[in-house]
């Protein structure tokens, strides 16, 4: 494996996972398009219940945004999805299709993500071909129903030893603990509620990656 070739550390840094119920009877894609404005470096497209036709469809809505804005466009979880809309990188659960077999049926530019929910999966994920790993979640969080004991910033710590690869925390990640989980080692922060939900998509983003940043080089790390 040559871990973290296919996306820099930078483009992690405020990873936006959308969630259509949270936009408050707005538009997604004016939603993802307001946050993009604000700041946004990543956008994860994930939809649990729709079928693959209005899924597709709105991957690609999702695309024609953010491509001219040199934006990575991420499907979670349908690796056909993924490649009916050229999109730049998938990111997978543990109950996912394996990423071995995953990394032969992708091209070869296209990037893997992978959550880990504990140690064990920890351990298992540092061999696999992935390009960086969800650290889910970080806090408890009712996106995130599914997952198991919440990591907190000791376990994101105890991560962070672990493995050179980047690292994206998600799981109740707000204004009030986004500078929190930078210092605790994480590259990237996945934000759902606290943009999808707010007010100001723009402004909410602009705060977060100004969090997100502060106090750290902005040259990704070795």
């Amino acid at each position: 494996m040559n871990p973290f070739v296919r996306i820099r550390r930078e483009q992690l840094r405020l990873y936006l996972v959308t969630d259509a119920t949270l936009c408050r009877g707005r538009s997604l894609t004016d939603v993802v398009a307001d946050a993009v404005r604000g700041g946004v470096t990543c956008v994860q497209l994930r939809e649990k219940e729709l079928g693959t036709r209005a899924f597709v469809a709105r991957a690609q809505a999702l695309k024609s945004l953010l491509l001219p804005l040199q934006i990575p466009l991420v499907i979670n979880d349908r690796i056909d999805v993924a490649l009916a809309c050229q999109a730049d990188g998938v990111h997978l659960g543990q109950s996912d299709m394996p990423v071995d077999l995953v990394r032969k049926i992708l091209p070869p530019h296209v990037f893997i993500g992978l959550s880990v929910e504990n140690d064990q999966d920890m351990a298992q994920a540092i061999d696999l071909p992935v390009d960086y790993l969800g650290i889910s979640p970080v806090f408890a969080t009712p996106t995130k129903t599914d997952t198991q004991t919440p990591w907190g910033l000791a376990g994101l710590q105890r991560a962070r030893a672990m493995t050179a690869l980047p690292l994206v925390a998600i799981g109740g990640i707000n204004r009030t603990n986004a500078a929190q989980v930078r210092q605790g080692g994480a590259d990237g922060l996945a934000i759902v509620s606290a943009i999808c939900a707010a007010d100001d998509p723009a402004a909410a983003a602009a705060e977060l990656l100004a969090l997100a940043q502060a106090n750290f080089p902005q040259e990704p790390r070795p």
